[in-house]
């Protein structure tokens, strides 16, 4: 074998050797940001899986702002959901607070009355807290797929939740 031969040798492999490189490379990344996507969609369901129980079982809302909410439930606890530092709370009196959602972005409330709107799917807006027989939560995640990931992994929820206790 010659030296130029061995030189061409040694470049096609270089060149081979890069490719793999960057596809691993790649491929990582890739895996990493779906692993991340898929732990905040798992959360997050969880999460509104709670909220969802705790509010159907609510008999009124209390207190109304769009970033918190307090309901009364069936034995007169008050239960509150707010969001401070990027974590979704739940606050039940006499239990404490715990943290149902990390990585929360933003989280968002709405009141609705439970008559629908003739011809869609939607229910009237009330500012009423007497007539507010549906609560409205949406919320926004994200997170950094590894921790010197210059993108993100968002993920957003939403759902409208009908309070079903009687009083």
């Amino acid at each position: 074998m010659t030296i130029v031969e061995t030189l061409i040798a040694i470049g096609i492999s270089a060149l081979m050797l890069t490719q793999v490189c960057a596809l691993w490379f790649y491929s990582t990344r890739s895996f990493a940001a779906q692993a991340s996507y898929t732990s905040l969609d798992q959360d997050s369901q969880r999460a509104l899986d709670w909220m969802s129980r705790d509010i159907r079982q609510a008999t009124n809302v209390t207190v109304f702002a769009t970033n918190q909410i307090t309901l009364k439930t069936l034995n007169g606890q008050t239960l509150t959901f707010f969001q401070t530092q990027r974590k979704l709370q739940r606050s039940l009196s006499g239990t404490g607070t715990s943290v149902l959602l990390k990585d929360c972005d933003w989280v968002n409330f709405k009141m609705y009355q439970r008559t629908p709107i003739s011809g869609t799917f939607d229910q009237y807006a009330t500012t009423n807290l007497a007539t507010c027989k549906l609560i409205e939560v949406n919320w926004k995640c994200s997170r950094r797929p590894y921790p010197a990931s210059a993108e993100q992994t968002e993920y957003m929820q939403s759902a409208k939740v009908v309070l079903r206790s009687k009083p």
